[in-house]
């Protein structure tokens, strides 16, 4: 019986993090990619409406809490754009209700907070 001889394996290159097509192309044209500046980058916010109103509401919901976010003064589509991500920041659910959002669980001060730090001016709780 013969020994075999050791095979050693070949040095590969490290894969990258991802498959780019176009990776060796930019090389050999010597294109590289310019960074944009972070304020192109970042969407610019329209001011906020100008007031809203938090209530916490009970009836008509089976006992259980629900916020009411009302008096945005918004369009339906912005409507469920804010709602969307207020559910999102706030870890509830929801849904809009006529020209009214409508949060799962007493949220007041957190709903609070993020209205004012989207740009309405004034938030009343009620």
């Amino acid at each position: 019986m013969t020994k075999r001889p050791k095979v050693r394996p070949k040095a590969t290159p490290e894969p990258a993090a991802f498959h780019n097509p176009f990776r060796g192309l930019a090389d050999r044209l010597g294109m590289k990619p310019e960074p944009t500046p972070a304020a192109e980058r970042s969407v610019p916010t329209a001011a906020g409406p100008s007031r809203a109103v938090v209530k916490l509401e009970r009836k008509g919901r089976g006992g259980k809490e629900a916020t009411i976010v009302e008096k945005l003064d918004l369009a339906p589509a912005d409507l469920a754009r804010w709602l969307r991500e207020l559910k999102q920041a706030l870890g509830c659910g929801g849904t809009v209700e006529g020209d009214a959002l409508v949060l799962q669980g007493d949220l007041r001060e957190r709903v609070r907070a993020l209205l004012e730090k989207r740009g309405v001016r004034k938030v009343t709780l009620g």
